[in-house]
């Protein structure tokens, strides 16, 4: 099982990421896919989730309106698309996957995303 992350980097305020989590040794289509963040000397929090369909998606209220994930089961890709950048969304992003039928869970190694002028 892989989940890779890209996309990362630094950013000014204000600017845009698009992160992309690429899945490979296991069914991606049945599960449910998710974006945690985790700043230094902070618990790491979810993001956003998408269901195996992707027909729900969820956010955490500090990035709604500005944060779209959205996947390609096609591909076995999950993507995390964030505009409107702010220094407060500066933290190690990673994918998880997570199966309701098995609860299996799986985590990436993290992309750091850095936001400042």
């Amino acid at each position: 099982v892989q989940l890779v992350e890209s996309g990362g980097g630094l950013v000014r305020p204000g600017g845009s990421l698009r992160l992309s989590c690429a899945a490979s040794g296991f069914t991606f289509s049945m599960y449910t896919m998710s974006w945690y963040r985790q700043a230094p000397e902070k618990e790491r929090e979810l993001v956003a989730d998408i269901t195996s369909g992707g027909g729900s998606t969820n956010y955490v209220d500090s990035v709604k309106g500005r944060f779209t994930i959205s996947r390609d089961n096609a591909q076995n890709t999950v993507y995390l698309q964030m505009n409107s950048l702010k220094p407060e969304d500066t933290a190690v992003y990673y994918c998880n996957a997570r199966s309701r039928l098995t609860g299996n869970t799986f985590w990436g190694q993290g992309t750091q995303v850095t936001v400042s002028s």
